[in-house]
């Protein structure tokens, strides 16, 4: 196996040979270290070593067993969630998660925070089954009162998602933004907070409903992110709306190795089939860029010029990427992950990791460089949105459907207003 290890990661050791090691404390905001005999997925509330995390206060009081309160009656999403009926699928392997139908109420929702490119988010379901050991948005689980190692086994999909879009628009959204000064339209993102085309899709196509409803409009703003190939099938819809409105699509690229990849995002595509999907994208005529966020230090930070380079070939327009973000719920699947693949890593996850969920910043402002120089090496733009926001609502809507790394970029995969 190739060394993962860049010379650009100082205090990280090279993998050579695996060591066994007790059981370490994961982060200082978890401070009930999980039992290693314990399934895992199976803690509820109030079971020892399950938490909530908070996005707002990473280092929110979890406090031990002892010291928890009764469970208080479930509210808001999380009763949604309990009441939420089974989802008929097709599926037949043993392994496949378990799909549930929620009654939303809303299906855009706002973004308030001043730390990312856009200011609606759109996330057809909660959960995603391409299960990354990474992912951020575990925490959202909690909300439901969920445990954020249930992400990629309980899918929720939201029901009646063009009814509820298609009078969101109407209602909230509006074609004058406050951040451009209210020159240019409000920017919806879509797949923050879950892969929009996770296997999921295949049957339940929500995420083509909300495209066909975006579709019927015009002068909107939107983009989309996804680590799956599956969204070559929406292109006759993805050319409608970049006719009419404007549309940036972002395909994630974290290695190209593709064993690697089976191991960080065990049920996502593999990187050819992505960087196949920015080819097949762009020859239609859309315009598509490649992130490579996270980048995890000591074990995908070597590859960085590489992904470029890759991303260059498939006709990629912009490239950018993030030091990975660790959050409370993704630490307790994250950490364990590294000391079990990358024993000689696992130390040093512990110290950098320890006060927050950031990368020491000195690590950070070196990766910000070494990507502002692949950028200016490979002729690619750092980030579209802002350049291609219409500039005024329409004069009149559309009602018919055509036939036919930076550390503020960290915090676009990582915003606490991603979810709902």
């Amino acid at each position: 196996m190739p060394p993962v290890l860049p010379l650009t990661a100082p205090g990280f050791p090279t993998r050579r040979h695996p060591v066994q090691r007790p059981a370490v404390r994961l982060l200082p905001f978890s401070p009930i270290t999980p039992d290693p005999t314990a399934e895992a997925g199976t803690r509820a509330p109030g079971d020892a070593g399950w938490c909530k995390g908070s996005l707002e206060k990473p280092t929110a009081d979890c406090p031990p067993p002892q010291l928890q309160t009764p469970r208080a009656p479930l509210v808001g999403i999380a009763r949604l969630a309990a009441n939420s009926p089974l989802a008929e699928t097709r599926r037949k392997s043993a392994e496949k998660p378990v799909y549930f139908l929620l009654p939303v109420k809303s299906i855009l929702n706002r973004c308030d925070s001043n730390r990312v490119p856009f200011d609606w988010t759109i996330n057809p379901y909660r959960g995603c089954e391409f299960g990354c050991k990474y992912c951020y948005a575990r925490y959202t689980h909690e909300y439901m009162e969920i445990d954020g190692g249930e992400f990629e086994r309980k899918i929720f999909v939201k029901k009646d998602a063009s009814v509820l879009l298609a009078s969101d628009i109407s209602r909230k959204y509006s074609y004058e933004s406050k951040s451009s000064g209210y020159t240019r339209a409000e920017h919806i993102a879509i797949g923050t907070a879950t892969d929009p085309y996770q296997p999921a899709e295949l049957e339940y196509k929500v995420t083509r409903a909300c495209l066909e409803e975006l579709a019927k409009r015009e002068g909107l703003s939107v983009s989309i992110i996804t680590k799956s190939n599956q969204i070559v099938r929406d292109i006759d819809l993805l050319r409608v709306i970049a006719e009419r409105s404007a549309l940036t699509v972002n395909i994630t690229v974290t290695t190209l190795r593709s064993r690697l990849a089976r191991a960080l995002e065990p049920r996502a595509p593999r990187p050819d089939l992505r960087l196949g999907a920015v080819k097949q994208l762009r020859e239609a005529g859309l315009e598509v860029g490649v992130s490579a966020s996270p980048l995890l230090p000591g074990i995908n930070d070597g590859e960085l010029e590489a992904v470029a380079e890759a991303a260059k070939e498939a006709g990629a327009q912009w490239f950018y990427s993030g030091v990975l973000f660790l959050m409370p719920a993704s630490g307790r699947q994250f950490l364990p992950f590294v000391q079990k693949r990358f024993p000689k890593l696992a130390k040093q996850y512990e110290q950098w990791y320890a006060k927050d969920g950031y990368a020491p910043e000195e690590y950070r402002k070196k990766i910000s460089e070494r990507v502002r120089k692949i950028r200016e090496k490979f002729g690619f733009a750092s980030r579209p949105w802002e350049g291609m926001r219409p500039a005024s609502r329409p004069a009149q809507m559309s009602l018919g459907l055509d036939a036919g790394g930076t550390g503020q970029q960290l915090e676009y995969t990582a915003s606490e207003s991603a979810i709902r």
